[in-house]
């Protein structure tokens, strides 16, 4: 593994402020870009917010397939999980050989997902003698249940349950990106710190982006109203609600087109109720966009951002709509009721379909309220989610723990 590590060696970090003292954490992920949901977002999100600050972040992820060696990212084997074919597992061994070469390196290693990650990660934190952080990122519960169908739900339920207070346990903090999920966590009986910190929005999100482009690279005319949902197509994200709720709109609002951006497990089943619903040609899949353009130019091209998770964590995508100045109808459900709860750029519906098309119907029939809810929406994602804020919230929590465990810090 030695060229493999040295390939991922981070370039110099810029000099740290006066007032903090750099920190070098090592991130253990089954989840990791190419592979796109909020999890590798709020790991690239703070990864690069850190090391604006001389903070230093190496992220141990799967390979997917011939992805190029880059700085800071080191790539070990993996194998395909069953029933997901996009997602990964780490080889444990492979990560648990990383010891003789990380040894001295770093001052904490902070564990992003559960299963392999999680336990080659404690382990490897142990034989480092370093402390260990945990971002609760999922909802496992709520899950489950949607990939191991045949096992009876109460029984998910528990071990869910068990395994999250165990994992919670082993760690010296646990970061959650929401309330409702400190709430949940401790309801499971979970006794260490939980810590609120939700992934900020980076200032590339509010970049000037293309809504007319979009459309015209996909063949929509410029004044054909559009509602939006971006997000991987997992089961548990409950988008047949949002394709009932469009078959609900198509005969009032002509034209009406949903665009779905994403991909995942799900998307077959959808495509074939949407076919059911009728909505052949009122649905638009586009697949996964690159942030770096086509997403803001996706998000912007769009009336009215649409989402009902059940199972958020926080919502990211929420916010990035609100930074494009797009009007959100949303449930708030869990994580997503800390985005939702001050009501800027958004209008909250609960999850009924005549309830839901009303409040989008709302919006695509008022130019000037879905103009003045989408600046709200954007002051509100610029005022109050900073990425940089975060990010120095998440490097005084590093430091706490650090000093807590007593280890000797990396010269």
């Amino acid at each position: 593994m030695s060229v493999a590590l040295a390939g991922a060696a981070v370039a110099p970090a810029p000099v740290a402020r006066q007032d903090s003292q750099p920190l070098r954490a090592l991130y253990v992920s089954d989840v990791f870009f190419p592979r796109v949901n909020g999890v590798s977002t709020s790991i690239e999100s703070f990864r690069r917010e850190l090391a604006t600050t001389g903070h230093e972040v190496v992220v141990v992820a799967p390979r997917y397939g011939d992805e190029p060696e880059l700085p800071g990212i080191v790539r070990l084997p993996a194998r395909v999980v069953p029933l997901d074919p996009e997602d990964r597992m780490l080889h444990a061994r492979a990560v648990l050989r990383l010891a003789p070469e990380l040894a001295g390196r770093f001052d904490l290693v902070h564990i992003q997902t559960p299963f392999v990650a999680h336990w080659a990660g404690a382990r490897l934190a142990r034989r480092l003698g370093l402390p260990l952080v945990l971002t609760y990122h999922t909802h496992f519960e709520e899950y489950l249940h949607h990939y191991v169908p045949f096992l009876p739900r109460p029984l998910l339920r528990a071990l869910a349950r068990t395994m999250s207070r165990r994992q919670c346990h082993q760690a010296a903090a646990v970061i959650v990106p929401s309330t409702a999920f400190h709430e949940v966590l401790r309801g499971y009986g979970v006794r260490t710190p939980l810590n609120v910190l939700p992934t900020g929005l980076a200032d590339e999100s509010f970049a000037h982006a293309d809504g007319a482009a979009f459309r015209r690279a996909h063949g929509i005319e410029a004044g054909r109203p559009v509602i939006l949902n971006v997000g991987r197509m997992a089961h548990e994200k409950n988008l047949p609600f949002l394709l009932e709720v469009t078959a609900a709109l198509a005969p009032r609002v002509p034209g009406l087109l949903l665009v779905m951006a994403g991909e995942g497990p799900a998307r077959a089943g959808l495509e074939r109720r949407a076919r059911e619903l009728g909505l052949g040609d009122s649905v638009l899949w586009v697949g996964y966009l690159s942030r770096e353009r086509e997403l803001l130019d996706c998000y912007r091209g769009a009336d009215v951002f649409v989402f009902a998770s059940r199972t958020e964590t926080q919502g990211l995508v929420l916010l990035e709509a609100m930074a494009q100045r797009v009007p959100v109808v949303s449930t708030a459900v869990l994580g997503t009721r800390d985005v939702l709860a001050s009501g800027e750029g958004a209008l909250v519906s609960e999850e009924d379909v005549e309830a839901f098309a009303a409040k989008v119907l709302q919006l695509l029939r008022d130019p000037v309220l879905r103009t003045s809810l989408g600046e709200a929406g954007r002051t509100h994602a610029r005022e109050c989610w900073s990425a940089t804020a975060c990010a120095a919230r998440l490097a005084a929590l590093y430091a706490e723990v650090v000093a807590s465990h007593g280890v000797a810090r990396v010269a």
